[in-house]
């Protein structure tokens, strides 16, 4: 399924989603005569301490982005408004398009400090422009999948639902974080559009301002189940104990053309309420509805619950997997490593570069067993392993017309983690970690350049 852009809404310019010092040097750029090839590499340059691997996501908006780069008429008129463009400059830039090439990690796949996500090799005005995109869509989502396949590891098999929009910042931000979340494995969204766009099942139950807008809850339940046979119902409007007894007595009053779905916890002593559900629910010979566990929840507090044996089929979770609360942020970057066909680095302290394109081989220790190590080396080199970095587009062309099922990549991403070291999907930090190391080549050019 092809899934429309969010953001091509009225009024929303690609082109100029980017930092002013961008286009400051692409003037530059042109004005010197700057225009030969560079390469530019985007990778994360430290885990954060909770995370013992990433995700790679965000790939297919970057690609939609880069084929469709262009300034329109409205915002060439805006950059000419500006004081630091002038005409023949803007002129210019009504002509750009992207035309380079990309390699890239595939979506899913678990990546570690150090390693390109993808590479962007084309004329340097046009790599050096799409910089801000690029960080923006791989950042982010490559954050929520990571924290997403954190949550769905602890949960023990059971489903993880998306309820996240509402908290998350912004709307674009809610939609990819959806699509990063059913990448990761949950089973479902609430987000509504993000089920249309990018076909991913939706699912809801019921606010608390529902049960509160009739005279008790009972009849809430009654009115609501009348509607919606196989209701999921909200049960802690009040009292968490007489929520799970209306069910009941809602599912018994209409046996006939009802059928409880589930009863949903969303506050208090989550293990307590969900123990005693259950021993009512089984009282009344209702052992297969299921509990659902929401508000507050993370993989942490899923792993207690867990732990403890809580009697819960599946788990609703927001903002603080949504927002990415315990790691807000990721160190990515996006560099300068060759241009005009030489490597280029930089020294910057604690920031230094290493030269030229770059490919990561992953070994494991069998054919489809468990990966045991990780080396990055030059592009042209070729090492032991399996080469992650693959050809995604070229002349500013996608190689693969279509995008990928997000279906399909979601089952790739489950069996690539599962190919992980157990220790690395534990919540705590692994010890020791996945071996990333630099290959001969590329640590004698590190030690050159120290």
């Amino acid at each position: 399924m092809t899934a429309p852009d969010p953001e091509r809404a009225p009024g929303f310019e690609a082109a100029l989603f980017t930092d002013l010092y961008e286009l400051t040097m692409l003037r530059a750029y042109h004005a010197e005569g700057l225009t030969a090839r560079a390469a530019f590499s985007l990778y994360v340059r430290d885990l954060p301490p909770e995370r013992n691997f990433l995700i790679a996501a965000g790939l297919e908006d970057v690609l939609d982005y880069l084929e469709r780069l262009a300034f329109s008429a409205e915002a060439l008129e805006h950059l000419r408004s500006l004081p630091q463009f002038d005409d023949a400059f803007v002129n210019w830039l009504a002509r750009l398009r992207f035309t380079g090439d990309v390699h890239a990690i595939p979506e899913g796949t678990p990546v570690f400090a150090g390693e390109p996500l993808l590479e962007v090799e084309a004329p340097i005005a046009e790599a050096q422009l799409v910089e801000t995109y690029l960080l923006n869509q791989i950042t982010f989502q490559t954050l929520i999948a990571s924290k997403g396949a954190r949550v769905v590891a602890v949960a023990g098999g059971k489903p993880v639902i998306d309820f996240g929009t509402r908290r998350t910042h912004g709307t674009d931000a809610a939609l990819k974080a959806a699509r990063a979340l059913f990448l990761a494995g949950f089973e479902a969204t609430s987000n509504v559009e993000a089920g249309r766009l990018y076909d991913i099942p939706v699912m809801g139950t019921m606010a608390h301002s529902y049960v509160q807008a009739h005279d008790d809850e009972l009849d809430a339940f009654r009115e609501f189940s009348r509607l919606y046979p196989g209701s999921v119902l909200l049960v802690d409007t009040y009292d968490t104990e007489q929520g799970v007894r209306h069910a009941i007595r809602v599912a018994g009053e209409r046996r006939d053309s009802f059928t409880l779905g589930a009863v949903r916890l969303d506050s208090g002593d989550l293990l307590a309420h969900a123990v005693r559900a259950r021993e009512l629910l089984d009282e009344a010979g209702l052992q297969d509805i299921s509990i659902v566990a929401s508000g507050g929840l993370d993989e942490h507090r899923i792993a207690e619950l867990e732990c403890a044996g809580a009697p819960i089929n599946s788990y609703a979770v927001g903002t603080r997997v949504g927002t990415s609360a315990d790691t807000p942020l990721l160190e990515s970057v996006y560099k300068l490593v060759a241009y005009r066909g030489t490597g280029r680095s930089k020294r910057s302290e604690g920031k230094a570069t290493l030269p030229g394109r770059k490919q990561v081989f992953r070994r494991a220790v069998m054919p489809g067993g468990e990966f045991e190590g990780d080396v990055i080396a030059a592009a042209d080199e070729s090492l032991e392993g399996e080469p992650l970095l693959q050809p995604v587009m070229l002349g500013g062309r996608r190689l693969q017309r279509a995008r990928p099922l997000l279906r399909a990549v979601r089952s790739r991403t489950a069996a690539e983690i599962a190919r992980l070291p157990v220790r690395l999907r534990a919540l705590e930090p692994a010890s020791p970690p996945y071996p990333v190391t630099l290959s001969e080549r590329l640590s004698a050019l590190g030690e050159r350049r120290a």
